[in-house]
């Protein structure tokens, strides 16, 4: 009993080295978001002699991050309820209806997460259909790159839920819509939450897909602001702290409110489907 209590103990002191290891770099960023521009010239991690809240309100003003973080706010919101939407609907019909076809196109789906994207034909695509430099455009690129990961795990999730509440509800006379909506989409809260946090977290951090597909610096999203922002202040390391700072903060702040439900919805489905 001894030897297992010692074990757990090194095990969680190793666990908690390596999680301020991991957190280095996040306070080494804030610390010098705080300097001005000839102390965090450095980049070391030494407290500030003197704290500098007004280098994010230059961030805000000279990097133009309200725009952009309205940006990021609407691609990542919209495309994560179209994805939802489309994935679930996907994911329901081909767990329900286990035949070959279905099978088959389960499979071609999920093959998606281990495919790369051809940006040749993508780009042909976009511009044929017009959605090229478009805000509609990216949000729907954005949902479309995760229907894979949201097949995938909704489908393992929808095969926990029992078929008799399907034919309760056909019973008590719901059509299809009816079912799915009213009924099986009730049921599918805590996967959903799971892979709209997770979906939410990859788009807010996108940054290939708006480089390549936009060509307007008003449509950009946050992390273009950065990069941009990075190119104009290169050599102040203060200014580019609090511009990364203020562009993570709502990404730790939705993982930090959404951890349970990501750990809750992963382990839900891993016991069937």
């Amino acid at each position: 009993m001894k030897k297992k209590t010692f074990l757990n103990v090194i095990k969680n002191s190793v666990t908690c080295l390596i999680s301020l290891v991991m957190f280095v770099p996040i306070l080494l960023i804030f610390i010098n978001s705080l300097k001005d521009k000839y102390e965090s010239s450095s980049m070391s991690i030494s407290l500030p002699k003197s704290i500098h809240l007004e280098n994010y309100a230059t961030v805000i003003n000279e990097g133009k991050l309200i725009e952009s973080f309205s940006n990021s706010m609407m691609y990542s919101v919209v495309s994560i309820i179209l994805g939802i939407i489309v994935t679930t609907m996907a994911a329901y019909v081909i767990s329900r209806n286990k035949t070959k076809l279905n099978k088959f196109m389960y499979f071609f789906i999920v093959l998606g997460l281990a495919m790369p994207i051809n940006f040749v034909t993508l780009m042909k695509v976009m511009q044929f259909t017009h959605l090229l430099n478009t805000r509609l455009g990216i949000c729907l690129l954005y949902a479309a790159v995760k229907i894979p990961f949201s097949v995938f795990v909704i489908y393992g999730f929808i095969g926990t839920i029992p078929k008799d509440i399907d034919e309760a509800g056909i019973i008590d006379g719901s059509g299809p819509l009816t079912l799915f909506f009213k009924i099986i989409m009730p049921l599918l809260k805590p996967v959903i939450v799971t892979v709209g946090i997770l979906n939410f977290l990859d788009a807010w951090n996108e940054f290939v897909l708006p480089l390549y597909f936009l060509n307007s610096t008003s449509k950009w999203p946050m992390t273009l602001a950065v990069y941009n922002f990075f190119g104009q202040f290169a050599s102040s390391w203060n200014l580019v702290c609090a511009d990364i700072v203020l562009t993570s903060l709502p990404v730790i702040i939705i993982y930090l409110i959404g951890q349970k439900y990501i750990v809750a919805g992963m382990t839900s489905g891993s016991v069937k489907g």
